[in-house]
């Protein structure tokens, strides 16, 4: 659309279905650069991307063509299979449904990117749930314990 101006930026966080250890070094970086390529293809900015063994951080310079689900549909089916074609994972490997998007102002976006980047020493102090639920309320989500992610104590 003519004299449309935005600039938006998404923070999109999802985990590995029952928070399953599934995504091992040896290939995370592949998995991310497969992400990447997603992402842009599809018009948007990858500014940082960080997955840990049961969860993924990814925070993009957002194209507001595509809807959010959308976008995180695509990731989701597509890595699935891409997992799979490559026998990256003995088990069967899918994320979880659902996700959480959490918008950012263009002065949080070092702040974030280095967030995600340090996602391995941030986990030796708090867990993912901790960490998922943190932002939730930081943002102010309204959510029902019930579905949220599967958390397995």
């Amino acid at each position: 659309m003519a004299n449309t101006y935005t600039q938006l930026y998404i923070h999109l966080v999802f985990a590995v279905r029952n928070r399953e250890a599934l995504i091992k070094k040896p290939w995370k970086n592949e998995l991310e650069s497969y992400i990447t390529g997603i992402v842009q293809n599809y018009g948007h900015k990858m500014l940082a991307i960080n997955s840990m063994p049961d969860h993924i951080h990814i925070l993009v310079g957002y194209n507001q063509n595509m809807l959010i689900p959308d976008l995180v549909e695509h990731i989701k089916t597509s890595t699935n299979r891409f997992v799979k074609t490559k026998g990256f994972c003995p088990y069967t490997f899918s994320w979880q449904k659902g996700y959480g998007a959490f918008s950012h102002s263009r002065s949080q976006i070092s702040i974030v990117g280095r967030y995600i980047e340090n996602q391995e020493a941030h986990h030796r102090k708090k867990s993912f749930q901790d960490e998922y639920l943190e932002l939730l309320r930081k943002f102010e989500v309204d959510y029902d314990q019930r579905y949220v992610f599967d958390f397995f104590d």
